[in-house]
C-alpha cells in the first residue's frame, strides 16, 4: 500500500506534539497492515466530508484520508484534533 501526504497533512504534522506523532507513526504501521483494524476506530465520514475516512491517533487526534480507486493507494489528507472535521 502507498501512503500519498497531501501538503495540508504534512503541515498539519509537524504542528503536532511530539509524543503525538510517536503514537500517529504506531497507527500508521497498524494501518499499513490493516486499515480496518478495531484499535484504529476507522470510520466513513458524513456530511461536507462524505467520501473521506477517518482513523483514530489516541483519544483526540484524527487523520483523515481516502482510498484511490485502484485500493493500492491512498491519500492522507488532514491530521488534528475534531477541528479538522470544520
Amino acid at each position: 500500500m502507498e501512503i500519498i501526504y497531501s501538503s495540508k497533512f504534512a503541515r498539519e504534522y509537524k504542528k503536532l506534539p511530539s509524543n503525538i506523532k510517536d503514537i500517529a507513526e504506531e497507527q500508521e504501521s497498524l494501518f499499513r497492515k490493516d486499515p480496518y483494524d478495531p484499535k484504529l476506530k476507522t470510520h466513513k465520514l458524513k456530511g461536507k466530508l462524505s467520501g473521506f475516512l477517518s482513523f483514530s491517533i489516541g483519544y483526540k487526534y484524527r487523520i483523515i484520508f481516502e482510498f484511490a480507486k485502484d485500493n493500492k493507494t491512498v491519500y492522507f489528507h488532514s491530521v488534528g484534533d475534531h477541528d479538522i472535521y470544520e
